[in-house]
């Protein structure tokens, strides 16, 4: 497993874990962000990614991006 801000930007990954506490992945998964569910990188620009998600694009900074391993 890896933090999603490593992958590539095009790459299809699932994620496989969620981390942090209670309220920040009850956040994440409020916007779409559930184990084995198919995310992809659309952009990163400085440590900040663009990630699509079901049928939406959602910006996260890297400290929320880095909770979510692939």
């Amino acid at each position: 497993m890896m933090p999603i801000t490593m992958a590539r930007i095009g790459e299809t990954l699932v994620i496989k874990k969620i981390t942090g506490r209670d309220e920040v992945r009850q956040h994440l998964a409020e916007m779409g962000f559930v184990v084995d569910t198919s995310i992809s990188v659309v952009n990163a620009a400085g440590g900040n990614l663009i990630l699509q998600v079901k049928e939406s694009r959602v910006a996260l900074n890297e400290t929320m991006a880095n909770r979510i391993l692939v």
